[in-house]
């Protein structure tokens, strides 16, 4: 609290047991004196009931012991995000990235950090999508390729509703098993199952007067997709192991990349459950689609890896532009984000030239014919590029990044596709994506 006093933090991490004190109080002390701040509580003791009371009161999430540096880190990561997006002032530029005006000059719209205003027409679009469904209390589904940016839309929704200040909370339905789905979704009391050393929230819970937002719905297996459409439909959740139903009040925005009237067709996704998802639809458009939003996006990207990498690159050369603009991009903004990442840790003066492009675009700006994904061969994807440390490592990882973004690109960035043929389990793919800096 001396602290608290003498300076300004975004996020403060406390043990729920404390000396002359407890987390319960430290957390109404914080929350009354510094609203802006935000809390995580973290305990060696699983009280769920305490761990719901404490998010009513305003924590952004409740952590059990022992810390996983993975799973820490990245609560600590979506903390900051929403934590920024409540607090920080207008910015001034036309692409700001949060909050914009929206064409009601008196109302004020907040974007998750990561949501670039575009200019074009598709751009504009989504923005009105996003400002016209976040006030109601339907469920979205946010319908696009992969890479397009829809768990940021997801986000964005939330914080123009007005479940704005309870939890939002992401859930990756792609990297789930059977076996753990429940259990994630539902939580379980400690000793349930072989396993359950403690009791665990589950996501529905942990989301409880906010938003749960699902993605990748559409690989849920169908015993998983009957137990969900009893929680959607009943509103109520009950843990692994207990007896006792929890009512609930979430708002719900799933997200996916398949066409879902087909997986209804072929029997792979429950129609009734798709109805109930369905109460408003946005779709995003890929990247190719949206013309100059692509060097807006890239300039953003590039000033953020500035940031990350202490580098100081100004601008693209002409022929980076062209490149850039002529290429389909399969993986869409996320592609685009991790070539430019690459492109400025590459680039050794102020302007970033072709050869800082992995082969595939740069030879777009000549117009070359480039066949398929599918049929593109190792030697065309990892041939030697000019790296500006040479060692064995950075060797290594340029290796496998290759061969990663290969394989997607050969199954439409079909994860489970791809793990197939890397020869991996989905969850080993997803650690080394995370590894190399590539997203999910």
């Amino acid at each position: 609290m001396e602290h608290l006093k003498n300076a300004d933090f975004n996020l403060v991490l406390c043990d729920f047991r404390l000396e002359d004190t407890d987390g319960r109080e430290m957390l109404k002390n914080i929350k009354s004196q510094y609203p802006k701040t935000g809390v995580i509580i973290i305990t060696g003791y699983s009280d769920i009931k305490m761990a719901v009371e404490l998010i009513k009161m305003g924590a952004y999430d409740y952590i059990t012991k022992p810390l996983y540096p993975d799973e820490i880190l990245n609560t600590i990561t979506k903390a900051l995000e929403i934590h920024h997006a409540l607090v920080e002032e207008p910015q001034q530029e036309p692409a700001a990235v949060n909050p914009v005006k929206s064409n009601n000059e008196s109302k004020k719209q907040v974007l998750a950090n990561e949501f670039v205003v575009g200019n074009s027409r598709s751009s504009k679009e989504l923005l009105r999508q996003i400002e016209l469904v976040a006030p109601t209390n339907y469920s979205v589904i946010i319908l696009g390729e992969s890479g397009t940016g829809k768990e940021s839309v997801a986000k964005s929704i939330h914080l123009n509703s007005p479940r704005r200040d309870q939890p939002f909370i992401a859930m990756d339905c792609g990297s789930l098993t059977k076996e753990l789905a429940q259990s994630e979704f539902f939580g379980h009391e400690k000793g349930s199952f072989t396993g359950a050393l403690y009791t665990k929230i589950g996501h529905f819970e942990m989301a409880n007067g906010g938003t749960l937002f699902l993605d990748e719905v559409g690989n849920l297996s169908y015993d998983i997709q009957a137990a969900l459409l009893r929680t959607v439909q009943e509103r109520k959740v009950k843990r692994i192991g207990s007896t006792k139903e929890i009512n609930l009040d979430v708002r719900i925005i799933v997200a996916t990349n398949e066409n879902l009237i087909d997986s209804i067709h072929k029997g792979k996704f429950r129609e009734d459950l798709y109805h109930r998802f369905n109460e408003f639809t946005i779709y995003m458009p890929p990247l190719h689609e949206r013309g100059n939003d692509i060097m807006l996006l890239a300039n953003h990207f590039l000033k953020i890896a500035n940031q990350e990498l202490s580098r100081n690159v100004q601008s693209f050369s002409q022929e980076v532009i062209d490149s850039l603009m002529n290429y389909r991009w399969p993986g869409n903004i996320r592609e685009l984000k991790n070539v430019i990442r690459r492109a400025t840790l590459l680039t050794e003066g102020n302007e970033v030239q072709v050869k800082a492009l992995p082969l595939e675009i740069s030879t777009n700006h000549r117009h070359v014919a480039i066949p398929e994904p599918a049929y593109y061969s190792e030697a065309t994807v990892t041939a030697p590029r000019e790296i500006s440390r040479h060692d064995l490592k950075n060797a290594a990882l340029e290796a496998e990044y290759d061969t990663i973004l290969r394989v997607l690109r050969e199954v439409n960035f079909n994860k489970t596709k791809a793990a197939e043929i890397l020869k991996i389990d989905r969850k080993t793919l997803y650690n080394k994506m995370k590894a190399i800096n590539m997203g999910k």
